[in-house]
């Protein structure tokens, strides 16, 4: 059992890295207390173990005394000579009684190795626990190797991680002994040892991607202001260089996609909207409506709200499938999008309107709350800004600013 506990240990040592002084502890306490077991609770002893060496040497502690009061912690003098009193020691001095492992019995030694089993356990859950709490948020390779219904366990490095099924790509499916690629989540403490949680569709696992893929980026030359995603459908990824002689998109994209292609393909053929970040909202909300174009933004700061003008033939791109790209660019920017269809631009309006040859679809009470808030004509109306119209005109909601518009647009139309 002696060296069966130190080789143990001492490959625990070696391959987990515990601290040394800890094992030191934990083999000590075991012994101490099977010498507490097999002679009483207030036996003392001296535990000396060598990690080197490989050995483990058990020693009863007992005050030698001239009349025996208490034969747990006390031996008598005459007990001692008849041992062999080879030290020549006197009353007072501490006896030392060497134990051996198996003299503690078969049941003693069932108890140590149990003890021992359940500090190794928690020992190894510590390591688990300390190892990937220290690589949150890096990329691990493992292999998938049990699939379930809510989520899919994957082999790293002989440790079980877990990618739940809310961290999946939807578009993807996975085979048992498939390699996969994951970013550490979190790590999580269970009754059952600690919980490592991986994902592919956390925003860090695209961030990571970038990383490795584009050295730029790795060493601080181009920098990442924003990641948003729709796994499986769409990302976008705004980058920014302090350095003017960096094309910091093109260097993400790289010679004819080659950079960008290898993390599309990553990630299952996933859209990736690669911009230019801008400080200037007005110009960051145009970019982050790629591909889509929009022909002018208006920026509602305080309410932090966007209106943008584009073409029809253009609304459905700036919307996206299922409304992701404008959903992806409102995150991504912070503000809240609305879309105004532009049919002409104000420049090709030659001829205005009299607001008063529109009073009939407005009606008296609009046509009246308009000429006192000084809009005289249709484009008067129609080149303020929505938010300024909402703003000032307090007696109408949006819905109704929303039909004048409709209203004044169409007029200037037809008499132009």
């Amino acid at each position: 059992m002696n060296n069966e506990i130190m080789e143990y240990f001492s490959l625990l040592v070696k391959e987990k890295g515990i601290d040394r002084d800890y094992l030191e502890a934990v083999i000590k306490d075991i012994f101490e207390t099977l010498v507490k077991k097999k002679f009483g609770p207030n036996a003392n002893s001296d535990i000396i173990v060598n990690m080197e060496k490989g050995g483990i040497e058990i020693y009863y502690e007992r005050e030698i005394v001239e009349e025996l009061e208490d034969p747990v912690t006390q031996i008598s003098i005459d007990e001692v000579n008849e041992l062999g009193n080879e030290d020549e020691l006197e009353v007072g001095d501490v006896y030392l009684q060497k134990i051996e492992p198996h003299e503690f019995g078969r049941r003693l030694i069932n108890m140590a190795r149990q003890t021992l089993s359940q500090k190794i356990r928690e020992i190894e859950r510590e390591i688990i626990y300390r190892d990937y709490s220290a690589m949150i948020g890096e990329i691990i390779v493992g292999e998938v190797y049990q699939i379930m219904k809510n989520g899919i366990l994957v082999n790293h490095n002989r440790t079980e991680v877990y990618l739940p099924k809310s961290e999946q790509i939807p578009t993807e499916s996975y085979t048992k002994g498939s390699t996969i690629r994951a970013v550490v989540k979190k790590v999580e403490k269970t009754p059952k040892g600690p919980q490592i949680i991986i994902s592919r569709a956390d925003n860090c696992f695209l961030k990571k991607l970038f990383e490795i893929e584009i050295p730029e980026i790795y060493d601080g030359l181009i920098e990442i202001k924003g990641i948003v995603r729709e796994p499986g459908e769409r990302a976008k990824v705004a980058v920014f260089s302090d350095d003017n002689r960096i094309d910091a998109v093109g260097a993400c994209i790289g010679m004819k996609g080659v950079r960008i292609s290898s993390i599309v393909k990553e990630l299952n053929n996933e859209y990736i909207d690669v911009i230019s970040y801008s400080d200037n909202p007005a110009i960051y909300v145009q970019r982050a409506l790629q591909p889509g174009k929009v022909k002018k933004v208006e920026v509602d700061e305080a309410n932090k709200k966007c209106y943008v003008y584009a073409d029809n033939d253009q609304i459905a791109v700036i919307v996206g499938k299922n409304a992701v790209n404008i959903q992806l660019a409102m995150k991504l920017t912070g503000y809240d999008i609305d879309i105004l269809r532009e049919a002409k631009s104000f420049a090709e309006f030659k001829k205005d309107v009299e607001l008063i040859d529109v009073k009939d679809q407005l009606g008296d009470d609009v046509y009246v709350i308009l000429i006192n808030n000084r809009f005289d004509t249709c484009l008067d109306v129609l080149k303020t800004p929505k938010y300024e119209l909402v703003k000032t005109l307090t007696e109408l909601d949006e819905e109704q600013i929303d039909e004048i518009l409709q209203i004044v647009r169409k007029q200037l139309e037809s008499a132009n």
